[in-house]
């Protein structure tokens, strides 16, 4: 079982001069212990939930990345995940590319549908209904998949017109940078697994919940004619793993039970704390599991 860091909050410590600092030494530190993966929110404003305001500071988010690309040499990088409206296809692919290139192919493209409308009509940008985002997201990574081929033709699609898919310099993952789709929809965004993705990003609400969306997913890849273990299992994990290591490590048992291969793990105090008890706590026994 491996692990990522998922580096969702910026506001610890306070003061804004230390974001950068304290972004690099989690970033680090994360690579120094173990960590698989490093990524990172595509979001304007903060989510707002009981424990966040939409005002409090958040960085973009493919910057970031770029930037923790110079300070590490091992982890994979990407956005848990790319909103769809938020870059134009063509546009993303070059930007996935140009990560790829300069982390020395270490980059994957996660994307989803995006949800959150307070950031995007708080920045103009369009909000279309669900259905048109689904159609708009499976078109993106038609897209993405012909820029990483020997394919320079044009695209004609409902929602993008491309009239010529050049992407020099090409990846230097081959055949290109891996696809992650997050999100558990049943009826689409699972369908949209089994046809494009590399890889899956799941909520880890429960084992239970897990289990039940991976039975839709490999009944999505019998549909489609898709090999379902070709596909990589990951999911966000809810269970701090700092709070109470055993009970992290006894879910995490479950979820290699089901073929999950990576969990994320989201700082709930400082990040540079969290990462090194992370380190010393969970994954030594981690690497144990699966």
């Amino acid at each position: 079982m491996k692990l990522g860091l998922h580096y969702w909050n910026y506001s610890t410590p306070a003061d804004t001069a230390r974001i950068a600092p304290t972004l690099a030494e989690a970033a680090r530190v994360a690579e120094q212990a173990g960590f698989a993966s490093f990524t990172a929110m595509d979001h304007y404003f903060q989510m707002e939930t009981p424990s966040t305001a939409a005002d409090e500071p958040m960085l973009e988010g493919y910057t970031a990345l770029g930037y923790v690309a110079a300070l590490t040499e091992r982890m994979t990088l990407g956005l848990l995940v790319t909103g769809v409206m938020y870059r134009h296809p063509g546009l993303l692919a070059k930007i996935v590319t140009t990560l790829d290139v300069l982390s020395g192919g270490r980059a994957r493209l996660g994307v989803g549908a995006s949800w959150y409308e307070r950031e995007q009509r708080g920045l103009g940008v369009p909000v279309v209904p669900v259905a048109e985002r689904f159609e708009r997201l499976e078109e993106t990574l038609q897209i993405c998949k012909q820029m990483w081929s020997e394919d320079n033709g044009p695209y004609e699609g409902r929602h993008y017109q491309l009239a010529e898919t050049v992407c020099v310099p090409a990846p230097l993952t081959r055949p290109h940078p891996p696809v992650m789709i997050g999100g558990g929809g049943e009826k689409k965004t699972l369908l949209l697994v089994a046809r494009y993705a590399d890889a899956c990003n799941l909520f880890g609400s429960s084992p239970e919940d897990v289990a039940h969306k991976l039975d839709v997913l490999s009944a999505h890849c019998t549909d489609v004619g898709r090999d379902y273990d070709t596909i990589t299992k990951t999911v966000l994990a809810l269970l701090p793993p700092v709070e109470d290591p055993k009970a992290f490590l006894v879910q995490a048992e479950q979820y290699a039970r089901l073929g999950v291969t990576e969990l994320q793990v989201m700082p709930d105090r400082d990040p540079v704390e969290f990462v090194r008890r992370v380190g010393q706590d969970v994954l030594p026994q981690l690497a144990l599991i699966g």
